[in-house]
C-alpha cells in the first residue's frame, strides 16, 4: 500500500447511494442480523455502537473473527445520507485544542452529539499499523437508532471471507489475499463533512 495519501481520509466500499461498514458480533446477534438483513430486537439501540469502513481495521479489532464475542463479522450497507448525517453531527472522541477552546467545551459537545469520531492507524494485511489513519464512527442515541432501523440497506455475513483472507496471509500468499479484499476507495467527504473533524 502506498503511504502517499492524506493522513486522515475516509476509505470505503461505496456506491452512489450506499457505504459499507463493518462490525463483529457474537453469533447470537450476528447470525440473525445477516439472516434477516437487519438488526434483531436483541440488538440494544440505546447503546453506543462503533462502525468501521475499513475491513482491515475491523480484522485488527476482531482478530479475523476469532475473538470471543466477535466471531461473526458483518458487512453492513447503509445509506450515504445516513452516513453523512452522522459525520455532520459528530464530534471528536478526544479533546483537541485545534477544535475546542477548552476541555469543558469539548465535554459539552460530546454529551450533545449523537455521533463521535476517532482516527486510528490504518492496518495492512499483517494488521500492522500504517502511517495514515482510518475512520471509526461511534453512534449513540438517535444515531444508533437511525442506523439500525432507517439507514441499514443490507447485512451480510463476511466471516468466511475474513477466514479465507487470514489463511492466505498466514500462508504468505499476500497477492491472492489482496485480490479478495473489498475495494475501498476514497470517500468524497470534503470540508463540509470533515472540517470539524480533521485538521485542514
Amino acid at each position: 500500500m502506498s503511504v502517499d495519501r492524506p493522513k486522515h481520509q475516509i476509505r470505503a466500499l461505496h456506491t452512489g447511494s450506499t457505504v459499507t461498514v463493518y462490525q463483529a458480533y457474537d453469533p447470537s446477534i450476528g447470525l440473525p442480523a445477516a439472516r434477516e438483513g437487519r438488526f434483531p430486537p436483541a440488538w440494544k439501540r440505546d447503546r453506543m455502537t462503533w462502525i468501521k469502513p475499513s475491513f482491515l481495521w475491523m480484522m485488527y479489532r476482531c482478530g479475523w473473527g476469532l475473538k470471543e464475542g466477535q466471531q461473526t463479522v458483518l458487512a453492513i450497507e447503509i445509506t450515504r445520507e445516513g452516513f453523512e448525517w452522522a459525520l455532520s453531527n459528530a464530534c471528536l472522541s478526544h479533546y483537541d485544542r485545534d477544535f475546542h477552546p477548552d476541555q469543558a467545551t469539548w465535554k459539552r459537545e460530546l454529551r450533545r452529539s449523537p455521533a463521535r469520531v476517532q482516527w486510528d492507524p490504518e492496518r495492512n494485511l499483517h494488521l500492522a499499523a500504517l502511517p495514515y489513519r482510518s475512520l471509526q464512527l461511534g453512534l449513540a442515541g438517535e444515531a444508533s437508532r437511525r442506523y439500525a432501523d432507517e439507514w441499514t440497506v443490507s447485512v451480510r455475513d463476511v466471516t468466511p471471507l475474513a477466514h479465507e483472507i487470514h489463511a492466505l496471509v498466514r500462508a504468505g500468499r499476500l497477492d491472492e489475499a489482496s485480490v479478495r479484499m473489498p475495494e475501498e476507495r476514497p470517500y468524497p467527504a470534503g470540508t463540509e463533512l470533515l472540517g470539524h473533524l480533521v485538521r485542514q
